[in-house]
């Protein structure tokens, strides 16, 4: 049965952005706000005493055809077979060989933000992201086939949110809505994010569904790039997970790598910083719960624990 859904997803994402992509909005976002407005309405209506009955039935029918459109379309393929039973290499995640990983992606990002462009406050910028969006479907044609044999369209079908100024709030940097096959980034991110959440992303949208799975495949889209923005943005986010998976034995040993980024990838780091720090708050904890939930729900690791990709990238790596 996942076969067959595997199978079945490659012919509707492919019908999907072919009918999708052309239009400049996102029609995925669109369906929420409409569909949310129909639940609202409803919700309003279980008030009246006349019209509870029929309201719970109509607002029971909306979840109801969403969940089922949601399993067939997307739900299955988290029941896929995880990327590391694909590699050679199936060790536990190691802090030693972590941090020896660590120091060769600082150098890379100290080399790689030297090509990349700034504003006035010297901080990182993009410069052309719809030639971002067509290397990452480029990179995605050339994965190494024992790791995916999913078609990547040549469609670019990557938007920015309707819901930026909400997301920018919760914590998401992006998504991909299944009902249409859009994937979403966040366009009020810090340029740093962009190119690697649009990766990660558009790894949904080639079949990936579990979030490290995506992050991995964003991954090798990126870090072989001859795009030098989508370079940086891949191999910071690397340097920058091996850190947080590091930090818990070895905080010193972050602070020292801290210590030696490079002046401009310390003025990054600080806008990224600033950024969080200025849209924290209860939708930042909410919206961080309800995804921990949905994770553990589709077979994967909660939000918090981020171990999955270390083990993917460092059995890749070696």
């Amino acid at each position: 049965m996942v076969t067959f859904f595997e199978c079945f997803f490659e012919l509707q994402k492919e019908a999907h952005q072919m009918l999708f992509s052309w239009i400049p909005f996102s029609v995925g976002d669109s369906i929420y706000i409409i569909s949310g407005i129909f639940l609202l309405y409803y919700f309003i209506t279980l008030f009246s005493k006349q019209r509870r009955n029929h309201s719970i039935i109509k607002i029971l029918i909306i979840i109801n055809i969403f969940y089922c459109v949601y399993q067939i379309f997307w739900g299955m393929l988290y029941f896929q077979t995880p990327i590391i039973q694909k590699l050679s290499s199936q060790e536990a995640p190691n802090v030693k060989k972590a941090k020896k990983l660590a120091l060769i992606y600082l150098e890379k990002c100290k080399l790689s933000r030297q090509s990349a462009q700034e504003n006035n406050q010297g901080v990182f910028i993009i410069t052309d992201l719809a030639s971002i969006q067509k290397e990452i479907l480029s990179q995605q044609a050339k994965l190494p086939s024992y790791i995916s044999n999913k078609k990547a369209p040549q469609i670019p079908d990557i938007k920015p949110s309707i819901f930026r100024n909400i997301m920018s709030f919760t914590g998401i940097l992006g998504y991909y809505n299944p009902f249409t096959a859009e994937a979403q980034y966040n366009s009020g991110l810090p340029s740093t994010f962009i190119p690697f959440t649009t990766a990660h992303e558009s790894s949904h949208q080639l079949g990936f569904a579990r979030e490290q799975e995506a992050n991995f495949v964003g991954y090798l889209t990126g870090v072989q790039s001859s795009n030098p923005e989508l370079r940086y943005s891949t191999e910071f986010f690397t340097l920058k997970s091996l850190l947080r998976f590091i930090a818990e034995e070895d905080p010193e040993f972050v602070k020292n790598i801290l210590h030696h980024y490079s002046p401009a990838m310390k003025r990054d780091r600080a806008y990224e910083k600033n950024f969080i720090l200025s849209h924290q708050g209860w939708l930042d904890d909410f919206f961080g719960f309800t995804n921990n939930l949905f994770l553990k729900s589709n077979q994967q690791e909660g939000s918090v624990t981020y171990s999955y990709f270390i083990d993917l990238l460092l059995n890749y790596e070696k």
